[in-house]
This record gives C-alpha cells, structure tokens and sequence, in this order.
C-alpha cells in the first residue's frame, strides 16, 4: 500500500455510524488505514460502517459508546487501545449532542448539560486519555470535528456554540504542549452540510431545497459529508506534518 496517505496506520471515528463520521472511516480505509475503530451511540450504525470498511480492506470494530459519559468514553479508550494493541495514529472526536434550537431566555438546562458532557467534556476526557498512549508509542495526530459556530453566533444554539468554541480553545493548548511529544492536534470546522442529522434538525423536504440551492454560502451548496472528510484525511496524514493547533473551516467561503 505505498503511497497510500494512511498506509498501515490505526484510528478511532467517534459518531462514526453516519455522516461526517461514516465517511471519515470509509477515506481512512481508501487510504490504507489498516485498523479502524468506529464508535456511534447506535451499534446497528456502528456494524454497518464497520462492514463498508472491511470490504475496503481494512481492519475494523464497532463499539457503542455513549460519550457523554465518562465511564464510556474510559471503555472507548480501553477498547480501542486492545484492539490496535496499543498503537493508535490518529483520533477523530466526532461526536456531537442532536437538538433542536431554542431562544437564549428560554434554553432549557439540560441541553445546556448534555451538549458540555457530549461536545466538551468527551473532548477532553478523549483526548486527554489518547494523547498518553500516542506519547508511548512516539506521537500521533488527534483530530476535533468543529463548527464555523465556533467563530460565531447561531442563535437559539447557544451550548452548541460555546462547546465547539471550547474545543477550538482546547485544541490550542493540546497543540502547544503536545508538540514535544510529536503530537499535532486540529480540528475541522464544517459549515451547514448535508448530513442525516442536518435531515433530523430542517426535515426531508427542505433539505431537498437546500441541495438544488443553498445562497448563504458563497459557492452555493452544502457541504458534503466527503468534504469534510478529505479534510481530516489531510489533516491526519503527513502531508500536515508541520501544521497543528489549527482550525481547518469547511465551508465554502
């Protein structure tokens, strides 16, 4: 597999079942990953990746994992260390909290709670545990899935905002201390793209809408899945060997 970006190297896709997530896997895969760990809060998802990444070539397992929880995300780091026998390349912290939108004055606060377990604290705790199995195996490169929220407002979404802004800030500290340990650390912010979730928050119906024209964004379309992808497959690869700390936007302009 030379000249394949990923060639030979091990990785685990939080919220990896579908979407930016599932064609995360499936590029990693294209390019030679070799081990690949997909974790969704749905098993059924997760096996269903799984077996598209097998049948490119690649070793995979599912674990349903709950991030929100730390006790699951500790499993997720035990399980995922067993199976790449310890040797893990890249991380992809994809995971996010679904909810619809709600006005400031009326934010319910468990949402609140959710989204900071969900998006912030599973960022942490993930890449925290990760980053001291990379420092004994020589580096690695640990990934966040963003938002172009995280520079600024999306009204009636305000965790979601402050939680992918909170990553970028965690991001930068990571990158800053980690780098002595060859370990970059970046994040890849999509604007609105075309995802089941994006399906889950506007319906069918507008989404198809969305496809045909989409004029809030400069070039004119959502962004896909793909698209994201190929930006954490450039990230996680050598081709970014001297670039960390940075927020990669995603989102036609």
């Amino acid at each position: 597999m030379a000249g394949l970006r990923l060639a030979g190297r091990s990785a685990v896709i939080t919220g990896g079942g579908s979407g930016i997530g599932r064609a995360t896997a499936l590029r990693f895969a294209e390019e030679g990953a070799t081990r690949i760990v997909v974790a969704d809060i749905r098993r059924s998802a997760a096996e269903s990746v799984v077996a598209e990444v097998g049948a490119l070539g690649a070793q995979a397992l599912a674990v349903e994992s709950d991030v929100g929880d730390v006790a699951q995300c500790e499993q997720l780091v035990r399980d995922t260390l067993d199976f790449v026998d310890g040797k893990l390349d890249v991380v992809v912290s994809n995971a996010a909290a679904f909810h619809g939108g709600a006005p400031f004055l009326e934010f319910p606060d468990d949402v609140w709670f959710t989204d900071l377990a969900v998006n912030l604290t599973a960022s942490y705790i993930l890449g925290q545990r990760f980053a001291r199995a990379m420092v004994q195996r020589g580096g690695g490169s640990i990934l966040y899935t963003t938002s172009i929220n995280a520079e600024g407002a999306g009204a009636g979404f305000p965790s979601y905002c402050a939680t992918k802004a909170g990553i970028v800030g965690l991001i930068q500290v990571m990158a800053v201390e980690l780098a002595k340990h060859n370990i970059r650390v970046n994040g890849v912010g999509p604007g609105p793209a075309d995802t089941p979730r994006s399906v889950q928050l506007v319906g069918e119906e507008t989404m198809e809408q969305f496809r045909r024209k989409f004029p809030v964004v400069p070039m004119g379309r959502l962004a896909s899945p793909e698209d994201v992808a190929n930006a954490f497959l450039f990230l996680a690869s050598d081709e970014a060997s001297y670039i960390t700390g940075q927020n990669l936007m995603v989102c036609g302009g």
